[in-house]
């Protein structure tokens, strides 16, 4: 039982919830570009999970965090890779001075209390955790945790949302169509130009002219992509170019640091990105 008693005037109670650390503090920025809000609020009322397919930086990432102040639920964020198992999602038995616990992983937390839980790159994980998220993404509504012999039923509150890339498919991985025909899907993509430059000049700090004039380089690193450039970039990498100016350095050099010499090893597409980068500033 928690104790009900203060410290510092917080609640013991508020303090030990096991979702307490998982709640956002502050509402996050973001700026709509279409009707993703409406569309999302419509898949939690039906207690739908929902995909979300997008170039990386496009703003996914801070989507899922707006939508869950704006729902009130606590946000339990897991980035895929390609070594995450079925096991670190669902949860493990641990060895401590009190002898065997189990412990949840982030996945049966966030079922088990009522959190929106967010896996984040989710084609680089392992075929077993994707499969693991199947009844949960169905009108089961079940997390399987068979290492301790419990069939956790997900919280009224639960909600799941995952992401990916769709241009890293063909190199890398596929979700399979039982796993995709379980979601409700929204596309991102980078915003127009006049909103990504309201979004870096907020998110950043900085004037409207220096954010326009770095969206502008983006939209020309973009057609990059058309001669070898993988990806060009990202909101992203404009906002961190924009705090590199309002830091201190001139346009051009957090331009190379923020944006050219990131995006490519190559050597001549490096040096295309900085004669871009050049002509621009």
């Amino acid at each position: 039982m928690l104790a009900t008693a203060e410290i510092q005037g917080v609640p013991r109670t508020a303090q030990a919830h096991p979702l307490h650390a998982w709640r956002l503090r502050s509402e996050p920025y973001y700026q709509p570009v279409g009707n993703e809000i409406e569309a999302f609020e419509a898949a939690h009322s039906a207690h739908l999970p929902v995909m979300l397919k997008g170039p990386t930086g496009c703003g996914k990432t801070r989507f899922v965090e707006h939508m869950a102040w704006r729902l009130g639920l606590p946000l339990v964020t897991v980035a895929c890779h390609e070594d995450l198992t079925a096991g670190d999602l669902a949860g493990r038995w641990l060895l401590d001075a009190q002898g065997m616990r189990w412990q949840d992983g982030p996945l049966a937390l966030a079922a088990r209390h009522g959190a929106l839980c967010y896996l984040d790159e989710l084609v680089e994980a392992r075929s077993d955790a994707t499969v693991l998220l199947h009844p949960l993404a169905d009108t089961r509504q079940v997390l399987p945790l068979e290492r301790c012999g419990e069939l956790l039923h997900a919280h009224p509150d639960f909600r799941l949302v995952v992401s990916y890339n769709p241009g890293y498919q063909a190199a890398h991985k596929a979700l399979k169509p039982s796993t995709r025909q379980r979601f409700t899907a929204l596309t991102f993509d980078y915003p127009a130009a006049a909103v990504e430059a309201a979004i870096v000049a907020q998110e950043a700090g900085v004037d409207a002219a220096l954010a326009e004039r770095l969206v502008a380089l983006g939209h020309r690193t973009r057609h990059l992509q058309t001669h070898g450039l993988e990806e060009g970039a990202s909101t992203r990498m404009l906002v961190h170019a924009a705090a590199l100016v309002r830091a201190g350095l001139t346009s051009r050099a957090a331009c190379l640091q923020a944006i050219a010499v990131p995006l490519s090893d190559d050597p001549d597409i490096a040096a295309a990105l900085q004669g871009v980068v050049h002509a621009s500033f």
